[in-house]
Protein backbone atom coordinates (compact mmCIF):
# COMPACT_ATOMS: atom_id res chain seq x y z
CA UNK A 1 0.00 0.00 0.00
CA UNK A 2 2.95 2.54 0.83
CA UNK A 3 4.90 1.36 -2.44
CA UNK A 4 1.43 2.20 -4.58
CA UNK A 5 1.32 5.56 -3.03
CA UNK A 6 4.79 6.42 -3.45
CA UNK A 7 4.61 5.07 -7.16
CA UNK A 8 1.90 7.37 -7.73
CA UNK A 9 4.27 10.45 -7.25
CA UNK A 10 6.68 8.83 -10.18
CA UNK A 11 5.97 11.65 -12.90
CA UNK A 12 8.82 10.49 -15.13
CA UNK A 13 10.49 7.65 -16.82
CA UNK A 14 14.38 7.21 -16.76
CA UNK A 15 16.82 5.14 -19.28
CA UNK A 16 19.61 3.17 -17.66
CA UNK A 17 22.96 2.81 -19.32
CA UNK A 18 26.02 0.97 -18.53
CA UNK A 19 29.40 0.94 -20.28
CA UNK A 20 30.52 -2.38 -20.62
CA UNK A 21 33.10 -4.34 -22.21
CA UNK A 22 32.59 -6.27 -25.62
CA UNK A 23 35.19 -8.61 -27.58
CA UNK A 24 35.46 -6.54 -30.98
CA UNK A 25 35.87 -9.09 -34.84
CA UNK A 26 39.72 -8.79 -34.59
CA UNK A 27 39.19 -10.53 -31.02
CA UNK A 28 40.24 -7.06 -29.16
CA UNK A 29 38.04 -5.79 -26.67
CA UNK A 30 36.58 -2.09 -26.27
CA UNK A 31 33.53 -0.29 -24.50
CA UNK A 32 30.33 0.50 -25.76
CA UNK A 33 27.32 1.91 -24.25
CA UNK A 34 24.47 -0.32 -23.72
CA UNK A 35 20.76 0.29 -22.76
CA UNK A 36 19.96 -1.72 -19.93
CA UNK A 37 16.36 -0.38 -19.36
CA UNK A 38 14.45 2.08 -20.68
CA UNK A 39 11.09 4.16 -19.94
CA UNK A 40 11.00 2.90 -16.91
CA UNK A 41 8.88 5.02 -14.28
CA UNK A 42 10.66 6.91 -11.53
CA UNK A 43 10.77 10.65 -9.92
CA UNK A 44 13.29 13.18 -9.37
CA UNK A 45 13.71 14.64 -6.01
CA UNK A 46 15.83 18.29 -5.70
CA UNK A 47 17.07 19.39 -2.26
CA UNK A 48 19.36 22.47 -1.91
CA UNK A 49 21.27 23.34 1.10
CA UNK A 50 22.25 26.90 0.95
CA UNK A 51 25.69 28.14 2.78
CA UNK A 52 26.99 24.71 3.31
CA UNK A 53 30.01 25.32 0.93
CA UNK A 54 32.42 28.69 1.49
CA UNK A 55 34.97 29.35 -1.08
CA UNK A 56 37.28 32.52 -0.83
CA UNK A 57 34.77 34.42 -2.52
CA UNK A 58 31.29 33.50 -1.69
CA UNK A 59 29.04 31.30 -0.24
CA UNK A 60 27.31 28.91 -2.48
CA UNK A 61 23.89 26.67 -2.83
CA UNK A 62 24.61 22.79 -3.13
CA UNK A 63 22.15 21.05 -4.58
CA UNK A 64 21.37 17.09 -4.04
CA UNK A 65 19.78 15.42 -6.72
CA UNK A 66 17.55 12.00 -5.92
CA UNK A 67 15.99 9.21 -7.76
CA UNK A 68 13.02 7.06 -6.41
CA UNK A 69 12.14 3.76 -8.52
CA UNK A 70 10.74 0.72 -7.89
CA UNK A 71 12.92 -1.38 -5.08
CA UNK A 72 13.38 -4.66 -7.57
CA UNK A 73 15.59 -1.84 -10.35
CA UNK A 74 19.29 -2.63 -9.92
CA UNK A 75 21.27 0.46 -10.83
CA UNK A 76 25.42 -0.25 -11.10
CA UNK A 77 27.24 2.71 -9.34
CA UNK A 78 28.61 4.34 -12.23
CA UNK A 79 25.48 4.18 -14.48
CA UNK A 80 24.31 7.08 -17.01
CA UNK A 81 20.84 7.61 -16.36
CA UNK A 82 18.53 9.42 -18.81
CA UNK A 83 15.58 10.89 -16.89
CA UNK A 84 12.76 12.77 -18.03
CA UNK A 85 10.54 14.84 -15.83
CA UNK A 86 8.37 17.65 -16.32
CA UNK A 87 9.15 18.13 -20.56
CA UNK A 88 12.95 18.45 -19.49
CA UNK A 89 15.55 15.46 -20.02
CA UNK A 90 18.92 15.47 -18.44
CA UNK A 91 21.57 12.75 -18.16
CA UNK A 92 22.85 11.99 -14.53
CA UNK A 93 25.32 9.09 -13.09
CA UNK A 94 24.59 7.26 -10.35
CA UNK A 95 26.85 8.07 -7.65
CA UNK A 96 27.34 5.36 -5.26
CA UNK A 97 24.86 3.08 -3.35
CA UNK A 98 21.54 3.88 -3.12
CA UNK A 99 19.73 3.65 0.33
CA UNK A 100 17.26 0.81 0.39
CA UNK A 101 13.52 0.72 1.99
CA UNK A 102 10.94 -1.61 1.46
CA UNK A 103 9.09 0.30 -0.87
CA UNK A 104 11.64 2.29 -3.18
CA UNK A 105 15.34 2.83 -3.31
CA UNK A 106 16.81 6.18 -2.92
CA UNK A 107 19.58 7.13 -5.74
CA UNK A 108 21.77 10.24 -5.22
CA UNK A 109 22.70 11.39 -8.38
CA UNK A 110 25.11 13.69 -10.27
CA UNK A 111 25.22 15.22 -14.07
CA UNK A 112 26.67 13.37 -16.30
CA UNK A 113 30.32 14.20 -17.23
CA UNK A 114 31.58 11.54 -19.47
CA UNK A 115 32.88 7.90 -18.65
CA UNK A 116 34.96 7.14 -16.00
Amino acid sequence: MVREAIEKTYIGTCKITEYQEYTKENKSTGHKEVDVLENQPCKLSFESIAGTNQSETAAYVTQTTKLFIAPEITIKPGSKITVTQNGITKEYKNSGEPAIYSTHPEVILNLFDGWS
